[in-house]
């Protein structure tokens, strides 16, 4: 295990959101499983898959450096009723943008080789799959012009 993560600039705070975000992804990739079409079974079950292992890394991390991680909830409110696929993909389009924004206020806030790292490739895989959900719920842009920012 590397060094926890720094106490500077909101560091753990930051790691604290980061670990909500996949909490929530978690759970979101959870309930798309009753709407979205067996073509979708494998990636969305990759997609909760990645998210588990950031999440549990997150955990791991933030107790190794004497914090109490955020528990997940046991329910989260949708933006949205989520009622068919198009809705649970955009569902999904939500969940892989906070989780790119939770990472990137990460980044911004550490200077943890691996958590940077790990910021990165969190980030990098919640635009790609993003794009998947966006494609599958007729969100256009397919990409975000920058990851993990608000849109304008």
């Amino acid at each position: 295990m590397s060094a926890p993560v720094p106490d500077s600039d909101g560091a753990p705070a930051a790691a604290q959101a980061a670990l909500g975000a996949e909490h929530a992804a978690v759970w979101c990739c959870g309930l798309a499983t009753a709407f979205l079409p067996a073509s979708a079974a494998q990636p969305l079950a990759d997609a909760a898959l990645a998210h588990r292992q950031r999440r549990d890394a997150l955990v791991a991390r933030l107790e190794a450096s004497g914090e109490q991680p955020v528990p997940a909830a046991a329910a989260y409110a949708t933006p949205r009723p989520v009622t068919d696929a198009a809705s649970a993909a955009a569902l999904l389009v939500t969940a892989e943008d906070d989780v790119a924004g939770a990472w990137r206020a990460l980044l911004e806030r550490t200077d943890d080789r691996d958590l940077r790292t790990t910021g990165v490739e969190a980030m990098t895989a919640a635009t790609t799959v993003g794009r998947r959900w966006r494609i599958l719920a007729g969100v256009t842009p397919t990409v975000p012009s920058l990851p993990g920012s608000a849109p304008a």
